[in-house]
């Protein structure tokens, strides 16, 4: 066992070699930290000592908050020397440790989120617990040092009530297992209105999204209401799918400036932010924003999904490929937002006085806008559109809207000589996996080949030094190699992501890894009966401390698309592309296990909805043939269009790609320009208008047959 030595330093000093940018950074604490593994536990049992256990990222705001004066109080690390042993994880790093202590800390306290709290016994069971803890009484909430002498005073004085917590807790989560509840899922039917009419109910009608303050951007159950829309021509679901869009991408949660989403908003208006950019939001409002574009018609869409895969491509875009984990909230100690919020005498250093008047009008500065704790900063958010703002100001409305591009660009040179917030580069396979699916989207409403180059390149990396058909995908690849294998969100997204690839390239290369994941999720990570796992007990190589060995089903959005809900909804996806049954056999055999867990889950249960949705309509596939002008035509409106399930070809699709029989005679057949359409085995007559085209893809079922 490792021990603290004058040779090996102090404090955090275990922390230092660790792949993680989270722990790197408490290497400097008093604090004696270990990284999650047996080492710590083994000492708890040693000592007899209950274990702390501090859960955060290197996003997280009040991590930092935590970090620089809690856990840097000399009376709190005087404490936890004496009385725990302390141990430090990365959420990002290890999702399986996470996902279980959220669970239990929740059904303790009610609490949940980053910066995690938690106390164990030595063999790794949660008896108390919380989030952010002030080191003296402050903010509402009870000092880490009161907490931390209470606790070790329980531990040592009342052993009985601490058996007595972790047997409620045992309990109280046996109850939440699969299996426990309803032996009989809903129908399709039912959970599909369920889930709608959860959707419907929480929306905001004055401010767009769900629910109140804090509030998220939901994007599984805005992709959910988008299909309701299309396949059932709910209008009411299209008008809340687009006001929702439209709200957040004038909020200050979207950076006008910069690009990209931020976490969350702390308002129900969306103007204030939590100021983290992270991969899973903007990966998957990448993806809805894409599909909103061509489905709405919608060309303020487009101007976001640039602004979101810029930030991605200029910020997160790895050099070998793929694309990193997180943008900071803060660039200093103590920070809040600096570098995103901007002050009127920083406006008008940057600012001609002509521009510094439209940007203040349309960006609302002085408003709602301004930060809690500093008025005098603003969040740039639109107040309103700039040919009303030239209205207000008499300027011509041409010559406002090259003010304010101007404007814009200089904002953002202005702040690019700020300090700014650090990034983590760490690249991992379900994150990289829903980048890769939402670049292709972005390639084809944008037209752009540049986006389809980096989800290329992100796959490619994975494939070449962190994926093994024997083993899956590894959590994360880097410079040393690649590590973590066994989670289910690694194989569900990157299976996903390379379906995309390989019908947006048709490189069977791309589908061969795909269908491999998946033929491995259904041999490691299926119960009969019950949802998918979120670990493989045979392919996972990390610590089985504590809960980590007990199985774990994830089918609930939080708020993102939840691991059995993207499986199910890759399957469908490769099934229409290969013409392959079995997959889609898969498919619904994942939906039908999950889906008795999520009877009350409502909002939440969106992406599963999606997937049972999606997977009863028939595929759309279009074959376009002919070369020229007229093919041309035909191919970009075909790809233009929307379908929750729609392929494209430029010909007749190499195997193992497919299309139906009829279609493949067909299109066998030479001639001139035209478009063959076929839902599911039903082929329609050759469409060599554009604009017919379109209206049939974007017809939710296939025609009547004629004759």
């Amino acid at each position: 066992m490792a021990t603290n030595s004058p040779a090996a330093g102090t404090g955090g000093w275990r922390l230092a070699g660790t792949r993680s940018l989270y722990l790197r950074s408490a290497r400097a604490q008093a604090i004696e930290w270990y990284p999650w593994g047996e080492e710590a536990f083994a000492r708890a049992r040693e000592l007899n000592r209950p274990i702390l256990l501090d859960i955060g990222a290197s996003w997280c705001h009040w991590c930092h908050v935590m970090d620089e004066g809690t856990y840097s109080d000399d009376e709190v690390a005087r404490i936890l020397a004496q009385q725990f042993v302390a141990v430090k994880v990365d959420r990002d790093e290890n999702p399986e440790v996470d996902r279980r202590y959220q669970r239990q800390v929740n059904a303790l306290t009610g609490e949940g989120g980053w910066p995690l709290t938690a106390f164990l016994t030595p063999s790794g069971e949660a008896f108390f617990g919380g989030t952010y803890f002030p080191a003296q009484d402050g903010l509402g909430r009870p000092g880490f040092r009161r907490v931390l002498n209470e606790v070790g005073r329980l531990w040592r004085d009342e052993p009985g009530q601490i058996r007595e917590n972790t047997q409620a807790l045992a309990n109280a989560l046996s109850h939440e297992q699969p299996g426990t509840g309803r032996t009989e899922a809903p129908t399709t039917e039912r959970f599909l209105e369920d889930v709608r009419r959860a959707a419907l109910t929480s929306y905001d009608p004055l401010h767009g999204g769900f629910g109140v303050a804090p509030k998220f951007p939901h994007p599984t159950a805005v992709a959910f209401l988008l299909w309701d829309a299309f396949a059932n021509g709910a209008e009411a679901s299209a008008a809340r799918a687009r006001e929702t869009l439209r709200r957040m991408a004038d909020g200050g949660v979207y950076d006008q400036v910069g690009g990209g989403f931020h976490r969350y908003s702390v308002d129900e208006g969306w103007h204030v932010p939590h100021f983290e950019k992270m991969s899973v939001d903007n990966a998957a409002l990448l993806s809805v924003y894409a599909d909103a574009s061509r489905q709405l018609d919608e060309p303020s869409f487009r101007s976001v999904v640039a602004g979101i895969a810029g930030w991605v491509r200029g910020t997160l875009e790895q050099p070998a490929g793929g694309f990193g984990a997180s943008q900071d909230a803060d660039n200093a100690p103590g920070d809040d937002g600096g570098y995103f919020t901007w002050s009127r005498p920083e406006l008008k250093a940057a600012l001609e006085p002509d521009e510094l008047r439209l940007v203040a009008r349309v960006f609302g500065v002085g408003s709602e806008g301004r930060m809690p704790h500093d008025p005098e900063r603003n969040v740039l958010f639109r107040l309103m559109d700039v040919p009303e703002a030239a209205s207000i100001l008499s300027v011509d409305p041409a010559e406002a809207a090259r003010t304010f591009d101007r404007s814009v660009e200089k904002l953002r040179a202005a702040r690019a000589r700020r300090p700014t917030p650090a990034v983590d580069p760490a690249t991992y396979a379900n994150l990289n996996g829903a980048f890769v699916r939402a670049f292709v989207a972005a390639s084809v409403g944008l037209e752009a080949p540049e986006l389809l180059a980096s989800a290329r390149r992100a796959a490619d990396r994975f494939l070449s030094t962190g994926f093994a058909p024997e083993r899956g995908v590894a959590h994360r690849v880097a410079d040393g190699g690649a590590t973590g294998y066994g989670h289910l969100e690694d194989q569900a997204e990157m299976a996903w992501g390379l379906t995309e690839l390989a019908g947006a390239t048709l490189e069977p290369r791309y589908l061969t890894a795909a269908t491999e994941l998946y033929a491995l999720i259904d041999r490691h990570f299926r119960v009969d009966g019950m949802p998918l796992r979120d670990l493989a007990p045979d392919l996972y190589d990390g610590p089985e401390l504590g809960p980590v060995a007990e199985p774990s089903f994830p089918v609930e959005d939080m708020p993102h698309l939840s691991p059995n809900a993207a499986t199910a909804l890759g399957l469908v996806r490769l099934a229409a592309l290969t013409g392959d049954a079995r997959w889609r056999t898969q498919a619904r055999a994942v939906i039908v296990g999950a889906r008795p867990r999520l009877e009350r889950a409502g909002l939440y249960g969106a992406g599963l909805a999606l997937a049972a949705g999606v997977e009863a309509m028939e595929p759309v596939r279009v074959v376009v043939e002919g070369t020229g002008e007229d093919a041309a035509a035909l191919y970009s409106a075909a790809r233009r269009a929307w379908h929750p399930n729609l392929w494209v070809f430029r010909g007749t699709p190499p195997a193992p790609f497919s299309v139906p029989e009829e279609l493949a005679a067909a299109a066998s057949a030479g001639g001139a320009a035209r478009a063959l359409v076929c839902w599911g085995t039903h082929c329609a007559p050759p469409i060599t208008d554009p604009a017919r085209l379109v209206a049939a893809i974007r017809r939710p079922a296939a025609p009547p047959a004629t004759g």
